[in-house]
Order: structure tokens, then C-alpha cells, then sequence
């Protein structure tokens, strides 16, 4: 451990003092995730965790990705991903069983008032918040709550608000 500790050190040293660096570091998938959206979320066994801090960016015209951590802190671990889908696409893409097993309606979420959109002006996240509504979300929660490390087990949380639907309406 120690070794692998000075190795990174070291790297770190050497890309630090790299003319190839010294200017702009070069942009990464990880760049970018600057929405941020704090939310509570109801697990599979009923009961409601968070709020979780949602990091968000718009990764195609219909798709905004999100990491999602427990807190702010820069080492906070990464627990879930959400998928904010446009509900035309999210739709006609899986099943019923499907939507309601896995998915949730935005428009029902935010109504709630429980979604809060972050470090922004109050105009522009009512702004966001609107656009939002316009989707269905998905989560992936990967760690699961109290485990030292993610053990592979996935389950999948949906909004405090999530009602099964009997037929997906698909927006004009």
C-alpha cells in the first residue's frame, strides 16, 4: 500500500511538472457536471435515504446523467447514477413493467417541493426544474447503505412520489 501510495505521488509530481500541463488540463468525460440537484429517494424496501446530491450534465438532447453522492464533501463516495430521460424516449423504449418497476415521473417528483436545484439563481432553477419535469428518471444505487465497499449489488430507488402506472402516456 505504501509503495502504491508513492508511486501516485510521484505521478502526481511529474504530470505537475510537465510543460504539457502547465497551461490547461485536458478535458474529461468527468468534466461538465455542474447541475446540481439535491433529492431524497425511496429504496426498493420502502424506506427514504437522503437527500442525495445529484451532479448533473446533459450528455444528449433528451438524456442529462447524474453522479450522485450523500454529501458535498470533495471525498464523498459515488452511490448512485440517475439518468434524467425525456419521457417521449424513456417511453417508447421499455415496457411497462419495466417503467414501473425501475422508472419515475419527474413532473410528479418536483411538484412535491422535495427537489431542490442548487448554486444557482432562483429564476434559473425554476427554469431547470421545469425542463426536468419533462422526463423520466431512472437510479442505480451501487453502494449499498452501511456496506465499507460497493459489493456488486445494485438495486434501483425511485422518487417518494413514484405510483405505479397502468398505461404509459406518451407526451405529444
Amino acid at each position: 500500500m505504501k509503495k502504491l501510495y508513492l508511486i501516485a505521488m510521484f505521478s502526481a509530481a511529474i504530470v505537475a511538472a510537465s510543460p504539457l500541463f502547465a497551461e490547461e488540463k485536458a478535458k474529461s468525460p468527468a468534466d461538465g457536471y455542474n447541475i446540481h440537484i439535491i433529492a431524497p429517494h425511496r429504496h426498493e424496501d420502502g424506506t427514504v435515504h437522503g437527500p442525495y446530491h445529484h451532479y448533473c450534465k446533459q450528455i444528449k438532447p433528451e438524456i442529462l446523467q447524474c453522479m450522485i453522492f450523500l454529501s458535498t464533501d470533495p471525498n464523498a463516495e459515488l452511490v448512485e447514477i440517475e439518468y434524467f430521460i425525456d419521457k417521449k424516449l424513456a417511453r417508447t423504449n421499455v415496457t411497462l413493467e419495466q417503467w414501473n418497476k425501475h422508472f419515475h415521473d419527474h413532473t410528479e417528483e418536483i411538484a412535491t417541493g422535495r427537489v431542490q436545484v442548487l448554486d444557482v439563481p432562483p429564476e434559473k432553477a425554476k427554469e431547470i426544474a421545469k425542463a426536468l419535469s419533462n422526463t423520466d428518471g431512472i437510479i442505480f444505487h451501487l453502494w449499498p447503505m452501511g456496506a465499507k465497499v460497493p459489493n456488486g449489488d445494485v438495486t434501483f430507488p425511485t422518487a417518494i412520489s413514484h405510483k405505479q402506472v397502468e398505461k404509459l402516456e406518451i407526451p405529444k
